[in-house]
């Protein structure tokens, strides 16, 4: 699949520094924190190998910012830069919002089934739509991107009701003048239920 871009795509992934107790937590609840905690660093790591490709950059987010921007835990040739303070929306606006110009797609950690296939498709849909999102079976997404040919919309993702079944279209109805593309339908992993679905 060819990518028909002006600028160099921007693939940036957030990720927490897996420690016990402050990823997954929701995961941990089920099936403990040690557990939830491992499967996530290396889930990570596995997601981070299947996402490089010479047709985009890819660029780590990282919380906490000074720990994340330091650890040894993430592989030290890709770039990072900090996710900053702020609800979810404001720090996935703030990852998004970088100084070069060019497409940006925004991913988290925690999607077992995303290949890079799906961020050749993003990216191709973005040559023709301004933003693009992956739509999650739970109500939310797993993907959004930016075109950024045009400022951001103002507001992009305020009042969002996060870890809800409402989050995509909260997100839709704070940029009303835009009509994104869709990329695939995945799952991220929040519950033990999840987790069951990959594992089948």
């Amino acid at each position: 699949m060819t990518i028909s871009l002006k600028y160099r795509p921007r693939l940036v992934v957030m990720v927490k520094e897996p420690r016990m107790g402050r990823v997954k937590t929701r995961l941990g609840r089920d099936i403990g924190p040690v557990p939830a905690t491992w499967w996530f660093r290396h889930q990570v790591n596995r997601l981070l190998r299947e996402m490089i490709d010479p047709r985009w950059q890819l660029i780590l987010a990282v919380s906490p910012d000074v720990a994340g921007l330091e650890s040894r835990i993430w592989p030290t040739h890709l770039p990072r830069i900090a996710q900053g303070h702020g609800d979810l929306g404001q720090r996935m606006a703030r990852s998004l919002d970088l100084p070069e110009k060019g497409p940006v797609v925004l991913i988290g950690g925690d999607i077992p089934d995303v290949r890079r296939s799906h961020i050749a498709d993003a990216f191709t849909k973005l040559g023709n739509n301004s933003a693009i999102f992956g739509p999650a079976t739970d109500g939310g997404f797993w993907l959004v991107g930016l075109k950024r040919t045009t400022p951001a919309p103002r507001g992009m993702f305020k009042g969002v009701r996060w870890s809800t079944k409402h989050a995509l279209a909260d997100t839709l109805a704070t940029m009303p003048q835009y009509a994104p593309a869709m990329a695939a339908t995945l799952n991220d992993v929040d519950t033990q239920a999840d987790l069951a679905q990959i594992d089948r």
